[in-house]
């Protein structure tokens, strides 16, 4: 019974034990064995980027919803990216989601790519700038039905606003 016991209390220990909040390696950049066109050191994101910046773009951390002045900004324009200034998304695809972050519903083509992220313990496709690897956010199938029905929820503090020329 004794042994049955300590089996069972070793088990425990072993199967609480978790990773999910792990730190270790969460500059995207690092995340792959991808080489990106736009690439610099930590030291030199961090010389570059705001601190909030910085937590989104290279350690893949989310913004406090409804922070960012861009979530209800609806001016024509291009929002591209804050680390390499790589234009991503164009304002004729944004709309609000009421989720509390800037949300489109398509990406300029070829500005981004996917990657799987299980940080909260379930698997959710990441998006990421393609030019310097940047985390933007996450896209979600709730979007607007009538164009893809995707929702990319992004990261305004990831995004710098262009207005359109007139």
């Amino acid at each position: 019974m004794k042994h049955l016991f300590f089996i069972t209390l070793v088990f425990l220990a072993v199967s609480c034990t978790s990773t999910a909040q792990d730190k270790k390696n969460t500059d995207t950049k690092n995340k792959t064995s991808k080489t990106y066109k736009v690439t610099k050191s930590e030291n030199e994101w961090k010389k570059d980027l705001s601190a909030m910046q910085f937590y989104v773009l290279r350690q893949a951390g989310t913004e406090r919803p409804f922070t960012s002045e861009l979530n209800k900004k609806y001016d024509k324009g291009v929002y591209s990216c804050a680390g390499c200034d790589t234009p991503l998304y164009e304002s004729q695809h944004k709309f609000d989601s009421g989720t509390g972050w800037p949300s489109f519903d398509r990406a300029i083509k070829n500005s981004i790519e996917t990657d799987v992220d299980y940080k909260i313990g379930v698997a959710r496709n990441e998006l990421l700038c393609a030019t310097c690897g940047g985390h933007l956010g996450h896209v979600f199938n709730d979007g607007p039905a009538k164009t893809t029905g995707q929702r990319h929820c992004i990261n305004g503090v990831a995004l710098k606003f262009t207005p359109e020329k007139e």
